[in-house]
């Protein structure tokens, strides 16, 4: 539907339709969980924020004939970890970005819509009976890249999406957020062929 509604506008444009594929990290946003780790010296604290994550993924690239304008449509999975020897806290997301992006010679710069599917925080070991599982959320992003030619973008990105908890299991040692705000930058690199 999202997708749609992007390129009703764009129908009269020829366009080039190619593959993207991209990843990098994102940082920043409210604590989703903190807890203290065994096995560090003297102990310590790690925490994951709601915007944490490398992310991967792919889509489709939409160039205009113009080469004005780009639209990219794609899915990713964005994941955090913390280790240690009491156990391991996983994050993880399925970002699916929907983003137009007016180009310059040299930058491309744009944003859109993001929906994020299945936030889910979930532990192992001494954490195991930790898991939270968080409503899909929608947001937006806004994204400013270097560009190579037409195939090759290097850039930062911003990322406010709001997550509210559906379910949550605590354990003694960790209880996860009922509300986080992702709010946070991150680094892309994308590449379409």
């Amino acid at each position: 539907m999202l997708v749609i509604a992007v390129m009703t506008p764009l129908r009269s444009h020829a366009a080039e339709v190619r593959p993207l594929i991209k990843a990098g990290f994102n940082f920043g946003g409210e604590t989703v969980v903190s807890v203290s780790v065994s096995g560090a010296a003297g102990g310590s604290t790690k925490s994951i924020r709601a915007n944490e994550g490398i992310f991967v993924g792919g889509g489709a690239s939409i160039l205009m004939d113009s080469k004005a304008f780009e639209v990219e449509v794609s899915a990713s999975y964005k994941f955090a970890t913390i280790g240690a020897q009491n156990g391991h806290i996983d994050w993880t997301v399925v970002p699916l970005d929907a983003l137009v992006f007016y180009r310059l010679p040299y930058f491309r710069l744009g944003g859109g819509l993001t929906y994020h599917l299945g936030p889910t925080l979930k532990g192992s070991a001494e954490l195991s009976d930790l898991n939270a599982k968080y409503n899909d959320a929608l947001g937006f992003v806004l994204q400013a890249d270097y560009a190579l030619g037409d195939q090759f973008n290097f850039g930062l990105r911003y990322t406010s999406v709001d997550y509210k908890a559906k379910s949550i299991q605590t354990n003694p040692l960790a209880t996860p957020a009922t509300n986080a705000k992702t709010n946070g930058i991150g680094i892309v690199f994308s590449m379409s062929f």
